[in-house]
């Protein structure tokens, strides 16, 4: 599919996309509304600009795709494989992860909030410098992942796996250590006295 011009035309609405080849096209500026995509190859793609709204990716290959100043918002990706895909800007408000493979992914600044990563796979995984207030991460595993300059305020974050992971910088307020696993993450002293005084501790000199 060739690159589209800088200015967009009209949104394609309710479009049913299914297997095609789309490896190592560039889009820009495109709009999608209530689109689907099943089994469609996105290896090494590169969006830019681009806007997914209300769409369903059901078994997409997203390896190695490039995603700059791009929006997935309310989108829903089921079985998709998300090896090595990097996002820089972008913004993926109240989309749903549902049986994807994140990792490992790399995302750079944008919007994330109210994003369904529930139980997902995240061992490893980079987020920098994101938004992700009231994110669903509940039971995720994050062993080693990097959450660094990170809003994770009012995040659902109960039974997270945040063994060895990098957090400081991050809003951790919404966490609950008594119910997370936390041995080895690296915290800030600031983040720490958060995390002491939501057990119920008080810190003295």
């Amino acid at each position: 599919m060739p690159d589209t011009p800088a200015s967009p035309g009209p949104a394609e609405t309710e479009v049913v996309f299914r297997r095609e080849d789309w490896y190592a096209d560039e889009f820009t500026g495109r709009r999608f509304e209530r689109c689907e995509f099943h089994d469609v190859d996105l290896t090494e793609a590169v969006t830019r600009g681009v806007s997914f709204v209300d769409c369903v990716f059901g078994n997409v290959r997203f390896n190695a795709s490039k995603h700059v100043d791009t929006a997935f918002t309310g989108c829903t990706f089921a079985r998709c494989n998300l090896f090595d895909a990097e996002f820089t800007g972008c913004k993926l408000v109240g989309s749903r992860f549902t049986e994807c493979s994140l990792r490992p992914m790399k995302v750079l600044g944008g919007d994330w909030s109210f994003t369904g990563l529930a139980t997902a796979d995240l061992r490893g995984v980079k987020f920098q410098g994101v938004r992700m207030r009231e994110a669903d991460l509940s039971g995720a595993d994050c062993t080693g992942a990097t959450f660094a300059d990170v809003d994770l305020s009012g995040a659902e974050l109960l039974d997270v796996k945040l063994g060895g992971a990098e957090l400081r910088g991050s809003d951790l307020s919404a966490l609950d250590p008594s119910r997370a696993e936390l041995g080895g993450a690296i915290v800030s002293p600031e983040q720490a006295t958060v995390l002491v005084t939501s057990l119920g501790l008080h810190v003295r000199g």
